[in-house]
């Protein structure tokens, strides 16, 4: 790859800054040959595999792991006409397998309800087996017209984690999505990602859903990123596929659904929400790095302080801290410059003076700097590490909560979308909802908002002045 020299864009320009920031801190490499597909650096995958174990771990407490094909038949695809409608122009068909043309097109999966669902019908037999709540972690296709973006909108989606869950009542449904719901937040938290939740007005929820709650975040530009969708399903997909199940009635009942999932978006909000002008800024959780030690050779010592920083990386991995050592023959301001562009959150140096003293200094990826002693450098560490953690997450949320205005009229709501959220009383009607987007140049996202970041309340509507109650305003990607 080309050298990572230079000063990186300023987020004010988020796009040039996101753009440089993919290739110099090896997250994506953008220049494969097809449009909207990209390429995974092994840095990059690294913080993908480590958010992803995040989200398993927290997926795994009551869903089992699964894995269904990808392509779908054209006979299967094509029984759910709402849905089909949401993603027909989004479909990639293979219709030859080598020279000879299929006797039923198959397509390349946009979303998975089609693939999984009529395995569904064979495996439910009675409510013994409800609940199902089974997940994967796939690519998913979808011909995106639109200007692509790596990990925004791509036309391969490496990494769509979705869940698919099957119950015997719409109440136990609707019990799961709220489940989904605090998972989702849990995993944000996490990655210590702000987010705001809300319900999708009703046409534009999910294609065959009673409804649909999002998960959203306020990028950089001001605008929002939807970084996650859960949808209660109710029986629509079950009467499709006839899934259905044999009640302690001795009746068939059809099955009440639900689905909900997160795609590497949740990585875009990662690096952009924390990241800076000198480059990536990882939670610790989340860093394939927790520390680099940088040796401060002067002198004569250079073999006394190597080995300080190999007995100090021991004892760090033996605390079970990510950490290496970087013996790479630069000056230590170049080092310096390689790892804050990769976003590891501390940095350790040590040298002759530091050996003398018995200390360590630790430098935070924000700046802020530490002396350490040396006898107890693994509190230490896990100590400025927890406190890093709550840092970046708190000034996130700051900066989200600056950006989220609530107005009271449609001049004030076209300026408050131009640098991030604003936040209205919308009556519920399309009419009114369309009357909003074409005055401020943005969309009604939802209501019945769920975030720390907004107070609800009812009010006229900023449009016909009937009861409303707190929607959201933003441009979106």
């Amino acid at each position: 790859m080309e050298a990572d020299t230079g000063a990186l864009p300023t987020k004010d320009d988020f796009s040039g800054w996101y753009n440089e920031i993919l290739w110099r801190a090896e997250i994506m490499d953008v220049r494969y040959p097809v449009k909207g597909l990209y390429v995974w650096y092994p840095h990059g995958f690294a913080i993908r595999k480590l958010a992803y174990q995040i989200l398993r771990d927290l997926m795994d407490r009551d869903h089992q792991e699964t894995m269904f094909p990808l392509l779908v038949p054209e006979t299967e695809f094509m029984k759910e006409a709402d849905h089909i409608k949401g993603f027909e122009n989004e479909v990639y068909w293979v219709t030859h397998g080598g020279r000879n043309e299929l006797d039923v097109p198959l397509a390349l999966r946009p979303t998975s309800e089609t693939a999984i669902y009529p395995m569904y019908a064979l495996w439910i037999r009675s409510h013994a087996d409800l609940p199902l709540k089974l997940y994967q972690i796939v690519n998913t296709f979808r011909y995106e017209t639109k200007h692509t973006r790596p990990l925004i909108r791509l036309r391969e989606i490496t990494s769509f984690k979705e869940a698919h869950t099957v119950h015997a009542t719409w109440e136990e449904a609707e019990r799961q999505v709220e489940e989904a719901i605090e998972l989702y937040r849990t995993f944000y938290q996490r990655l210590c990602v702000p987010v705001i939740i809300s319900r999708r007005p009703e046409w534009d929820k999910f294609p065959g859903a009673d409804y649909t709650i999002a998960v959203d975040t306020v990028m950089p530009d001001g605008k929002t990123l939807q970084i996650g969708t859960v949808h209660l399903l109710g029986d629509h997909f079950s009467k499709t596929y006839n899934i259905t199940f044999e009640g302690a009635d001795g009746e068939h009942h059809y099955a009440y659904q639900t689905c909900y999932g997160i795609s590497e978006r949740s990585i875009a909000a990662l690096i952009s929400v924390h990241g800076d002008d000198r480059g990536l800024v990882l939670p610790p959780e989340t860093a394939p790095l927790q520390a680099v030690i940088v040796p401060i050779i002067v002198g004569k010592r250079r073999d006394e302080v190597l080995s300080a920083a190999a007995a100090l990386e021991d004892d760090l991995k033996a605390a079970g801290f990510s950490v290496r050592v970087d013996t790479r023959d630069l000056r230590p301001g170049a080092k310096y410059y390689y790892w804050e562009m990769r976003g590891v959150p501390l940095r350790l140096e040590i040298g002759p003076r530091d050996i003398d003293a018995n200390t360590v200094v630790v430098v935070t990826r924000t700046g802020e700097k530490h002396a350490i002693d040396r006898r107890g450098v693994v509190e230490g560490v896990g100590s400025i590490l927890g406190r890093f953690r709550e840092e970046i997450f708190d000034r996130a949320g700051r900066w989200m909560a600056d950006r989220i205005r609530t107005v009271d009229t449609l001049e004030d709501a076209a300026d408050a979308v131009k640098s991030g959220v604003a936040v209205v009383h919308w009556c519920g009607s399309q009419d009114c909802a369309t009357a909003v987007e074409e005055a401020v140049d943005a969309s009604i996202l939802g209501s019945d908002i769920r975030s720390e970041y907004i107070l609800v309340s009812t009010g006229p509507c900023i449009v016909c002045g009937g009861t409303g109650r707190s929607a959201m305003v933003s441009r979106t990607y």
